[in-house]
């Protein structure tokens, strides 16, 4: 019998990471952390005290069994720990990277409130990095359902959703604008950050899943959602477009050449290769001084971004302390540490015309804290004649995203006051057999946050379908009555195959009829 672990008998000390030189990295998009080695692995796995509460499981937004796959990593069952990953993420290796685990399940580790916490998304990345290389992959019998659902969208929501659908049997094509699939994991987050090649790597897994991906296809300019159901024969639709829609200051000068939105900046580097020029000629406006406003994940992306490509001075304007910024901590440092400049409690108020109609400085104000706001952060507050300039050649917004308005124009699909697709608490939507999550409906969240919705919407359109559902089993309703007949609850419903014979001939024709299995 293996010896209880206390939190004196475990390993002290969080295993550190290899991480690239600072002044190398600044020049490369080569990945900044090394990742653990299998040794790494075994020990941080050993400061695990699987306790009974599990607080880390409660506090994963797709509730990942943390202890049951740590176990597996003590005991060197390797496989085992990615089957137990995968039976509810689909993507570790993208999650161990990008999730913001410091407020998630290491944020409620038991271990962090003596120690640092266990690092569960160093250990999950090890499992995903350590199932690519070795080609494992779980792809489980699936029988036809003889149902087609199609999702729009290919990022984290869509593929979470995707995923479970083709597990059920269904039909799944991914509709994705862009040319490549993987959504905002692809577009948004940097190599050095998440790599392409482990997007691809988990892309693959879901095609071996049967789902198919239509690119270059804009949904709701090709066809409707609308079209989707009544004439390309779909029996239910997930939107899980995210929410790209820049969101930009209104201050005088913010139409200037030379001033443009993050989302643009890292879909033109990320996606499409501008980062790779002269490979790739796909333009890039490039700062000598480079000035970003925000100081959320994307904004550190955009700033360490335009310090690989090239450019001498980058500023962080971020309004509020740092005591108040929302970016994970790792990124903060990793940004101070590769020399990014930042003006705390400084907000612009007017981008400086160089009278070219380019940019040649932004004007800011210093701030204050005052007393808190709806998000509960105390609410900025400009201090009086503290008008000051800074020079900067491009500015560069990171201060938020809002719905894409085409799928309201072009839908009958009903909108929140704030543009977001309304849905009730099933992830249903307006329109029957239409379901939505993720970003587009919460507005911009976490990459595991968008995966839960997906997997949430799946559950809802199994039901719909009158699919079997093993993660949520058919309770039966009313006191006394088992609900059931020969067996079978009576809400599960299958498609079986009856033959009817035609009139005035012998022939028998066969069709799928939404019966109970009986």
């Amino acid at each position: 019998m293996a010896k209880k672990r206390t939190i004196r008998t475990i390993p002290q000390r969080r295993t550190p990471v290899r991480e690239q030189d600072p002044h190398e990295r600044v020049k490369n998009f080569g990945e900044v952390s090394c990742g653990y080695g299998q040794e790494d692995a075994l020990v941080e796995a050993e400061r695990c005290l699987l306790c009974p509460e599990q607080p880390c499981v409660s506090g994963c937004p797709v509730g990942i069994n943390i202890p049951k796959f740590i176990q597996k990593i003590s005991d060197k069952d390797f496989r085992g720990a990615y089957d137990v990953i995968t039976a509810t993420n689909l993507l570790p290796a993208v999650c161990g990277r990008v999730c913001p685990q410091e407020s998630q399940c290491e944020g409620v580790c038991t271990v962090g409130d003596t120690l640092e916490p266990v690092a569960i998304g160093r250990l999950e990345r090890w499992v995903g990095d350590t199932a690519i290389a070795e080609g494992w992959v779980n792809v489980p019998y699936i029988e036809p359902a003889g149902l087609k659902v199609g999702i729009v969208g290919s990022g984290p929501a869509g593929m979470a959703c995707a995923a479970d659908m083709a597990k059920a049997g269904c039909d799944v094509t991914v509709y994705e604008a862009f040319h490549l699939p993987g959504g905002v994991l692809r577009y948004g987050i940097p190599d050095f950050r998440l790599p392409n090649d482990v997007v691809d790597a988990e892309i693959r897994n879901l095609a071996k899943l049967g789902v198919k991906f239509e690119c270059n296809t804009l949904v709701g300019r090709l066809f409707s959602i609308e079209q989707m159901i009544d004439e390309l024969g779909f029996h239910a639709v997930f939107v899980g477009t995210g929410a790209g829609y820049p969101t930009m200051l209104g201050i005088p000068g913010d139409s200037l050449n030379g001033v443009l939105s993050a989302n643009e900046l890292l879909t033109r580097c990320n996606l499409m290769r501008a980062k790779d020029f002269p490979d790739y000629d796909t333009p890039l406006p490039l700062g000598g001084r480079v000035a970003v406003v925000g100081a959320g994940n994307t904004a550190m992306d955009a700033m360490r971004v335009c310090l690989r490509l090239g450019a001498q001075e980058v500023y962080c304007i971020y309004r509020r302390s740092r005591a108040e910024c929302p970016a994970r901590a790792e990124e903060v440092h990793h940004a101070e540490e590769e020399g990014v400049e930042f003006h705390w409690l400084t907000n612009p108020v007017a981008i400086l015309d160089d009278g070219k109609g380019g940019v040649r400085g932004m004007r800011c104000v210093r701030m204050e804290l005052g007393e808190p706001d709806d998000s509960g952060r105390r609410r900025p507050v400009a201090v009086a004649g503290s008008e000051h300039d800074i020079e900067t050649d491009l500015v560069v917004f990171a201060i938020g995203t809002n719905a894409n308005p085409i799928m309201g124009q072009t839908s009958k699909l009903k909108l929140n006051k704030r543009g977001y697709i309304d849905t009730d608490a099933t992830l249903a939507t307006s329109i029957a057999g239409v379901f939505a999550g993720g970003d587009i409906v919460t507005g911009a969240a976490t990459v595991i946050e968008a995966m839960g919705a997906g997997r949430k919407a799946a559950r809802s359109m199994k039901a719909y379908l009158g699919l079997r559902d093993a993660d949520a089993p058919y309770a039966s309703e009313g006191k006394g009555k088992t609900g059931k007949l020969f067996g079978i609850d009576l809400k599960e419903r299958n498609f079986v195959r009856i033959r009817v014979a035609t009139a005035g001939s012998s022939a028998a024709s066969a069709f799928h009829a939404g019966l109970p299995n009986t």
